[in-house]
């Protein structure tokens, strides 16, 4: 859109510490600085959001909303100095909570997810780090925490419940059939 209607996304970006930047909290994640910025950022969102929405169904109702506004408020109030904008937040909110989660739980969809997601993004550490103009690694840095911190405090919840195979409650009931005393059994002499 704003290509489209030739506007600058600066005025819909977080200006921190700036009454006219309060709205950026809810557009900045919406509003990219152009086509190069929406693709870098799309595939990586539908694929963290699809592995959010299927391992974890519940969390993701969570996580979604507080990694969306999370780092809009963290960057108001602690941000440089300058105009801050684009969906990184996000991918580095789910990434980090797509990672955390699957090293907590002990679920192998979890733990495959975290090892795809090691994988395919795991270059984005660097930008977390203080980062030549240009890339807001404020955001980068606070979607992270806040991603880590999640999955630390929801690590409990969408855990699928454990497997119970039919043979596991055999062998207890064959145990305790082998040590009882037999009655009735004739001895060698048939006594």
């Amino acid at each position: 859109m704003n290509w489209a209607l030739d506007q600058d996304p600066d005025s819909f970006g977080i200006r921190p510490r700036q009454w006219l930047g309060l709205p950026g909290i809810v557009f900045a994640p919406l509003v990219h600085d152009g086509f190069a910025h929406i693709i870098a950022n799309t595939p990586p969102l539908l694929v963290l959001g699809t592995a959010m929405l299927f391992l974890y169904p519940s969390s993701a109702l969570r996580v979604l909303p507080a990694v969306y506004f999370g780092p809009g408020i963290a960057v108001w109030l602690i941000g440089r100095d300058s105009v801050h904008f684009g969906a990184s937040g996000l991918v580095y909110g789910l990434v980090a909570y797509v990672f955390v989660a699957g090293l907590l739980r002990r679920d192998r969809r979890a733990i495959a997810a975290s090892l795809v997601v090691c994988f395919m993004y795991g270059s984005l550490v660097w930008g977390v780090l203080p980062t030549p103009f240009g890339v807001s690694w404020e955001t980068h840095l606070s979607a992270a925490v806040i991603g880590v911190a999640l999955a630390i405090g929801l690590r409990r919840l969408d855990v699928p419940p454990r497997k119970h195979y039919v043979w596991e409650g055999e062998e207890d009931e064959n145990d305790e059939a082998d040590t009882r005393p037999r009655q009735g059994a004739a001895g060698p002499d048939g006594t």
